[in-house]
């Protein structure tokens, strides 16, 4: 008797120094299931002690990007003695950490987007680093619709645009499209349709040939001085940018730049 294996939900490919990461569950939107959520986590893990790795591209299959959480699997949870409780808070717990892996993730990450990226994965857009976009993408937080408000796709969102954008996209639950996503700054830019994972890999292979170091300590400044009030943020970065002089690659990098010549990069 024939055995068949189910696909994996989530497949990594490799571009030279760039990990590319294909959520793959097109028949249902891929949405975040248990099982996604899982494979992303190590996914991400695995590559955050990977040195050879020094940019990602999160990319997906089929006509949707993300549709968010699956909510067939959480409804099947209703029957629970708690009506669920335990099994949403676990659920959403585990999507909280592993959008927070992606923010530390000491590489970039980009989103290809090329379909529908709506409630949590809308949040997923959000939470990478830079996302280019088809124009057949669009971005939605919906879960007004449904009775759910999307409070912790909220929580990526209100980091990225306007606080005004961010509570209309919230309170109306309307598609964005692609254009105007990017004109609120959810994405950087829309491409040509078929192409934002070609272009994301070409960006993001134009980043990895930075030094990994550098890039490291400037995605982690990033983040961590948005956060904080502005003297204290230049204080911050004041400090950052004092170690970063000490750092071989700043001292190869102004050298190569007086001398007019490619910096040779050490990672340090």
């Amino acid at each position: 008797m024939n055995v068949q294996t189910a696909a994996p939900v989530l497949l990594r490919e490799r571009e030279k120094d760039v990990a590319v990461l294909v959520l793959n569950r097109p028949a249902a939107r891929n949405s975040l299931s248990e099982a996604l959520l899982a494979a992303l986590s190590a996914a991400f893990a695995d590559i955050a002690a990977d040195k050879s790795v020094r940019a990602v591209v999160l990319a997906a299959n089929g006509p949707g990007f993300c549709a968010g959480h699956d909510l067939k699997e959480l409804s099947a949870r209703r029957s629970d003695a708690d009506r669920g409780r335990a099994y949403f808070s676990k659920i959403l717990t585990i999507c909280s950490a592993m959008m927070r892996q992606i923010v530390n993730l000491p590489q970039p990450v980009i989103a290809a987007v090329q379909g529908a990226a709506s409630a949590a994965g809308c949040q997923l857009v959000a939470s990478c680093d830079l996302a280019l976009a088809s124009p057949a993408a669009n971005f939605a937080t919906p879960g007004v619709n449904i009775g759910l408000f999307c409070s912790t796709p909220m929580v990526a969102l209100s980091r990225n645009v306007a606080r005004k954008h961010a509570m209309e996209m919230l309170l109306t639950g309307d598609m964005v499209s692609a254009e105007d996503a990017a004109r609120i700054g959810l994405i950087n830019r829309v491409v040509a349709a078929g192409a934002e994972r070609k272009d994301a890999i070409a960006l993001a292979q134009q980043i990895a040939s930075k030094s990994s170091y550098v890039l490291k300590i400037g995605k982690q400044a990033f983040y961590k001085q948005a956060e904080m009030p502005l003297a204290e943020a230049y204080a911050y970065a004041a400090q950052i940018m004092t170690e970063n002089m000490m750092a071989r690659d700043a001292e190869e990098g102004i050298c190569a730049f007086i001398e007019k010549r490619d910096p040779t990069w050490e990672d340090r």
